[in-house]
């Protein structure tokens, strides 16, 4: 596979062509016959969907559609009553007190009581605790038997199932082909259908450094600081490769200065041809008849599976973590895998930083307009403010009603009190004062989650491509300011604002911002002396992130006619495949040539399923380890196709009355929002579209409108993929309430339902969140020292002593991802369980590195199911993990099997699977 993904200088230059009618490239990867009835329409479905998302960008409002939740107030009496028993202190005589364990264990015969009773005699404690292990792992089962277990014909099964399998299959070859990690019970039972073994990314610990099954929850902190000594000459030596980028892609090279005469270092990345092969597969899945309703059934049978394991096993899973000494939710990690680090404060922090900044330094330049140096003070006194003056309100940074479904106002509230000049000086890396307040706040914000322990964060950093030096200032900003932490890592984000830079003549093209953003990786890489600093820094960034506004509308489609990155000199910006498939090509052909030095790879994080169109979860589905947001898994369509602008228009006055209504303010709707198809339509005229207007009555206008489409959701199939591959979402309800979908309409507690890999995170603290005053025993007497527990925060961290009441308050502590948690713990009824199951998959997904997860979760948490969680650690009950992978389990092998049981002979195509026009 990595020979035929691999460009050099003898292969023919790739030309913008037609693709070829007939079977996809990517089909002779693949060790089965995969064929289905709809491979010979991939393209043509494809691009009809894609000019689709084009027609609808103007009109698209994010028609979201949620079931309502199913009311489990009833079973609050019974669940409160238990949880009573449990909780009591029984002080009665030893065989009482084993009949009563049975009943709360739900202990299934008396024959397991009497052996349970039999092997606690005489062992002490831990004895009882071998056997509750063993015991926490049993819990009850619901089966299914019959022929037809999926409840679909099993030639429909049969379709399906080698759809989704080749689907996955398209994953695990680019994951392989970047070093990123994929599921390993997915992998387990694509191997059994693969010719080859598939490949594996293996963790980098030295035989020297093994985590013991008794080690410490904490790892062991660092002796020296990682920016101490950066010194070039101890660091590794120069390759002497030559690098250039060829069609959007740096090539690396045996001489420093290519030419003719020599040969290219054989580094493997995708191939365009098959790339937008393997796109135009994927879209025609996810429309297709048959498979969405198949997935939709599974992914229905997932969430009622659940509730029925809740139902019989939440006791158990409630005993089990209340057997765990010490540990509970508060003291289990958890990683924000989604914030921002501009944002990463909350907006009381800023505030008191800014005061403070202004009565210590107000003398000192820190900005520059117009060629005059201006001091804080000048700064202050040209908006005619003083510190007096400046409050939460004044700085006006915190998201509100207006920003929903405005990214523009959104972007517009990280200038406090409306000012760029205030977003420069106090949020930015790169400014008069090189930094040095963006510095001193984020060290605050670390400070505080070294403080809680158990509070982790992977903060993003910004690159813009619009100059060679940004990587490198960057990394001095760190190295210079001592920015790090052991509770974080960054990730590095790339803004998608190539129109922007290319409209200021920043830019002469995309390839330009491709060399701005990896030539220097591939530079540190190759000879990290030539870059000291971001050699170090590259050693604490976990990848990369693709972010801006996904429901701006896209002008062009990406595919083999697209222009190449150097001929892309447009002012249009590029499609978000286009994007995401260049970081990933380029990242792929970085981590080859990073792990044959020894470093640590990227991977690749990006914002995705937001808002806009589908195909965006498609990409990130075939590109990405991980995502944030991922709302559009849940998209409904609306119920008939779009109306155009000019018809609306014409509808409107040839018909007044069909023009747009009030809003509805049901459960259903959004304020600002168009309303969906489900909006209740007023007496005596039909359901409104999803663009607003009322259709015409029968026989009126009867071809402006276009057919109706009845299908139901796109993303069904989408959603299962993504749990098939346990492809990891990184969800901010917050965030989505202020910009995009109110808080009760997110798909959170579906997902969790049904086994997706989901994980809460912040986003955006500053805009989101409120601050959080705590007040805690300080011990001992406050006059004379600081608590030992705070003495590594420095002068002016915000920190008081109360000598009266002996007690340390910290007004600028604000802990938003608490905040999140306790908010969807209260609005979704989340269990503890629920809570700490979220936990542990925010720290899977994160980039922390292997022995430190080894410490946080166990050292055998890389094993598949029960054997690889750690109670101990994670509060997380075997049982939960054991569920999760059992049902996985099956519905990888109700497919793997559907598979194997029958050899797919050639198929006629079906005129049933043709998409039908859109409106003329």
């Amino acid at each position: 596979m990595a020979s035929e993904a691999r460009g050099g200088l003898g292969a023919p230059p790739l030309q913008s062509a037609r693709s070829l009618p007939g079977p996809a490239p990517c089909l002779k990867h693949f060790p089965l016959d995969l064929r289905t009835s709809m491979d010979g329409k991939c393209k043509e479905i494809a691009e009809e969907l894609f000019s689709r998302s084009l027609a609808e960008s103007e009109l698209r409002s994010a028609p979201y559609e949620f079931p309502e939740e199913s009311p489990i107030e009833q079973l609050e009496e019974r669940r409160q009553r238990l949880e009573r028993q449990i909780s009591q202190d029984v002080k009665l005589e030893p065989d009482i007190l084993l009949r009563a364990k049975q009943d709360f264990l739900k202990t299934d015969s008396d024959s397991d009581f009497q052996l349970y009773k039999e092997q606690g005699e005489g062992q002490g404690d831990r004895g009882l605790w071998e056997r509750d292990v063993v015991l926490e792992r049993e819990f009850q089962r619901v089966t299914i038997s019959g022929e037809e277990k999926c409840g679909v014909p099993f030639t429909d099964l049969l379709d399906a199932a080698k759809s989704v399998v080749r689907a996955l299959f398209i994953r695990e070859k680019y994951m392989a082909l970047s070093l990123q990690s994929f599921c390993p019970t997915t992998r387990r039972y694509l191997q059994q259908l693969a010719e080859k073994p598939l490949e594996t990314r293996t963790y980098e610990q030295g035989p020297d450094t093994p985590v013991s099954a008794d080690a410490p929850v904490h790892p062991p902190v660092l002796e020296q600081h990682p920016y101490e000594h950066c010194e070039p000459s101890t660091m590794p030596g120069d390759l002497g490769l030559g690098l250039r980028m060829v069609r959007g892609v740096v090539h690396v090279y045996t001489r420093r200065e290519p030419d003719e005469h020599c040969s290219e270092v054989e580094l493997p990345y995708p191939d365009l041809q098959e790339f937008v092969a393997d796109v135009n597969v994927l879209m025609a899945l996810i429309i297709n008849g048959p498979i969405k309703s198949f997935c939709y059934r599974r992914l229905q049978y997932l969430s009622s599976k659940f509730q029925m394991h809740v139902l019989l096993n939440e006791m158990k899973e409630l005993a089990a973590q209340k057997k765990v000494p010490h540990r509970d939710f508060y003291n289990i990690r958890k990683v924000d895998t989604h914030i921002h680090a501009s944002s990463c404060m909350n907006q009381k922090h800023l505030l008191r930083f800014i005061k403070r900044a202004m009565k210590r330094h107000l003398e000192e330049i820190v900005h520059v307009e117009q060629g005059r140096e201006q001091t804080l003070r000048e700064v202050f006194e040209s908006m005619n403010l003083t510190a007096y003056d400046l409050s939460v309100d004044t700085l006006d940074v915190h998201a509100d009603r207006n920003t929903f479904h405005r990214f523009d106002k959104f972007n517009a509230k990280y200038n406090p009190i409306g000012e760029s000049v205030l977003r420069e000086i106090f949020i930015k890396t790169d400014n008069r004062v090189s930094g040095k307040y963006f510095a001193h706040i984020i060290k605050e914000v670390m400070s505080d989650l070294e403080e809680s322990k158990y509070q982790n964060a992977e903060l993003r950093l910004s690159i813009y491509g619009r100059s060679r030096d940004e990587w490198d200032k960057l990394a001095r900003w760190a190295v210079m300011h001592r920015v790090h932490s052991p509770n974080v890592r960054w990730l590095v984000q790339v803004p998608r604002l190539f129109d922007v830079y290319r409209t200021k003549g920043q830019l002469a093209n995309f390839q330009e911002m491709l060399e701005n953003i990896f030539l220097p990786l591939f530079e540190a890489t190759i000879h990290p002396a030539s870059h000291p600093e971001l050699h170090l820094f590259l050693e604490h960034v976990d990848g990369f992130d693709s972010v801006d506004d996904e429901s701006k509308p896209e002008n062009h489609v990406f595919n083999l006619e697209s222009p190449l990155p150097e001929a892309w000199v447009e002012e249009d910006n590029p499609p978000y495949a286009y994007y995401l498939y260049y970081t990933f090509a380029n990242m792929a052909m970085l981590n080859h040539l990073r792990r044959q030095r020894g470093f640590h790879t990227f991977v690749l994080r990006p914002h995705c399923g937001e808002a806009g169109p589908i195909h965006h979860l498609v990409s990130a589905f075939m590109l990405a380890e991980n995502i944030s947001h991922g709302l559009l898994l849940r998209k409904r369509l609306p119920c008939s196709l779009p109306i155009r602008p000019l018809q609306q228009l014409l509808l409107l006055l040839t018909h007044p009355q069909l023009g747009p209504q009030p809003p509805h303010r049901g459960p259903s709707s959004e304020p600002g929002c168009n309303q969906p198809s489900a909006t209740p339509a007023q007496p005596g005229l039909p359901p409104k579209l999803h663009c607003g207007l009322y259709p015409p009555e029968p026989g009126v206008l009867p071809n402006l409108t276009g057919p109706p489409s009845l299908s139901p959701t796109q993303a069904p199939v989408l959603q299962y993929l993504y749990y098939l591959a346990q492809v990891g979402i990184a969800m901010s309800p917050l965030s989505n309430n202020s910009l995009f979908l109110s808080y009760h309409r997110n798909p959170l507690p579906e997902y969790l339902s049904r086994g997706l890999m989901v994980s809460l995170s912040t986003d955006d603290p500053l805009q989101f969140h409120f601050t959080k005053v705590s007040v805690r025993q300080a011990g001992g007497c406050p006059g004379a020292q600081r608590p030992p527990g705070l003495r590594g925060l420095t002068a002016g961290a915000g920190l008081c002593w109360w000598s009266a009441a002996c007690l340390v308050v910290s007004p600028r502590e604000g802990e938003p991802l608490m905040e999140e948690y306790s908010i969807a713990t209260q609005v979704w009824k989340l269990s503890s369980c629920d809570m700490c199951e979220l936990a542990r998959n925010s720290v899977l997904m994160s980039g922390f590195s292997h022995k430190v997860k080894s410490h946080w979760l166990g050292p055998n948490y890389t094993k598949e199911g029960p054997e690889g969680n750690d109670i101990r650690r994670t509060n997380v009950p075997d049982i939960r993990v054991g569920y999760r992978h059992e049902t996985l389990c099956q519905e990888l092998a109700l497919i793997t099997q559907a598979v194997q049981s029958e050899t797919l002979e050639t198929i006629p195509e079906e005129a049933g699977i043709t998409m039908s026009p859109g409106p003329q």
